[in-house]
């Protein structure tokens, strides 16, 4: 069949229905983007960091969540707690450090407090305002400081020791009733003992934050993955399940990698993670954008912070025991990297590829149909997890994916291409 003209290249190809397709708008609209801020990402549980990063009482660490500042710090009662990271007097951000403790006092305030530079006023470790400069002198007695607190917001530690913050205080989920049941499979290795971040490395994507998600939710690609090719495809790996939970979750079945099929690798049997078969490889996508990746020996973590429509950050993290010898620890270390640093075998050629489609649905360019029709009784090169992912999209959206101009309901009633 010659190739299609314009008119042909806009349709979805026939037999195709709704919910098989997605406009390429979802990922390049900048009102799109907008609107995905308000209506998902202040509205949903975000895991945001580990709790081995805020290893002492007074350490915190800041980020956003939909441009909105954050702080997470540990209190001297050894309790996490997340605030806006915003001085209820003339909204300055309170802190700009990516990270740091709070213990020694800096050049506005004393030690043990949060202090704003511009004006002075300090808070404690839970959000409380304690000292205002010149507060009699300014305010008589028309304001105190315990009209002033630092905003609160939502936060959990959960699932091997994940700090979880929501903006949205009517959130009437916790963390555990978010997941839905989809963390179950890791909760037994991550939760046997205390976890300990050993690689951190950040980068700013030119894609959007759901084709970054893309990656993670379907095995279809692992064409792309020379490693997986190797050390895979098999009839383990392609009878894998894709399950798909409440909320838009996630998770990928596990098999058994056969490192010793790839030159120069080696098995990661003797320091697999508690709990999991050897050399076995588990993977969760948590909707709106988190993903939890166990090979064996190293857990990697991939959390996203949507910058524009375009434009997403990721912090990657790769995990191992708090309790690893030196010698398991330089194991595990060496296990991430050679699969999931910036050099590894297959991050590389992920980038490579979001890259590209990130290039190819530049706002400016034509819309276009992306497909997510495979169906292979949800198994591991089944797109049935795309599906999922983008049906509760458009459900918070109230947008139907495959055509956005539409409401929810109207795409669903939408007949075949």
């Amino acid at each position: 069949m010659p190739a299609r003209n314009l008119e042909q290249w806009s349709q979805a190809p026939a037999g195709l229905k709704p919910g098989e397709y997605v406009d390429s708008r979802i990922y390049s609209d900048h009102g799109i983007f907008e609107e995905e801020l308000q209506k998902i990402w202040k509205r949903t549980w975000v895991p945001v960091c580990h709790e081995s990063e805020l290893a002492k009482p007074y350490d915190f660490r800041t980020l956003t969540i939909a441009r909105e500042p954050v702080i997470v710090v540990r209190g001297n009662d050894n309790r996490v707690r997340a605030f806006l990271n915003v001085c209820p007097h003339r909204g300055n951000m309170i802190e700009r450090r990516p990270a740091g403790s709070f213990a020694a006092g800096s050049p506005s305030g004393n030690p043990r407090r949060m202090t704003c530079m511009f004006h002075a006023w300090q808070f404690d470790m839970k959000g409380n305002c304690v000292f205002i400069s010149r507060q009699e002198e300014g305010y008589q007695d028309r304001l105190c400081p315990k009209d002033v607190g630092l905003r609160r917001l939502r936060c959990e530690v959960y699932f091997g020791g994940f700090v979880w913050v929501c903006l949205d205080d009517k959130m009437n989920k916790s963390v555990a009733e978010w997941a839905a049941g989809c963390l179950d499979c890791l909760k037994p290795a991550l939760d046997e003992e205390p976890l300990e971040v050993f690689h951190y490395h950040k980068a700013i994507i030119p894609c959007n934050y759901k084709l970054w998600h893309d990656t993670n939710c379907e095995f279809y690609h692992d064409y792309l993955h020379y490693h997986n090719r190797i050390t895979g495809f098999n009839d383990a790996y392609f009878g894998r399940k894709n399950s798909g939970y409440d909320n838009g979750h996630i998770t990928v079945g596990s098999f058994e990698v056969q490192y010793d099929k790839y030159e120069g690798f080696e098995s990661r049997a003797n320091v697999s993670f508690p709990n999991l078969p050897p050399n076995h490889w588990y993977m969760i996508d948590m909707f709106p954008g988190a993903n939890f990746n166990l090979r064996g020996s190293a857990l990697r973590c991939d959390l996203m912070t949507p910058l524009a429509a375009g434009k997403v950050l990721i912090e990657f993290r790769g995990l191992g025991l708090k309790s690893d010898s030196p010698e398991t620890r330089k194991a595990r270390i060496e296990h991430h990297n050679t699969i999931w640093g910036p050099f590894g075998r297959n991050l590389h050629e992920d980038l490579l590829a979001v890259s590209a489609q990130g290039a190819a649905m530049d706002s400016r360019a034509d819309s276009r149909n992306i497909l997510h029709g495979r169906h292979e009784d949800e198994t591991i090169h089944d797109e049935n997890g795309m599906r999922h992912f983008y049906d509760e999209w458009g459900r918070w959206m109230d947008r139907s994916p495959s055509n956005p101009d539409l409401r929810y309901r109207e795409g669903h009633n939408q007949p075949a291409a």
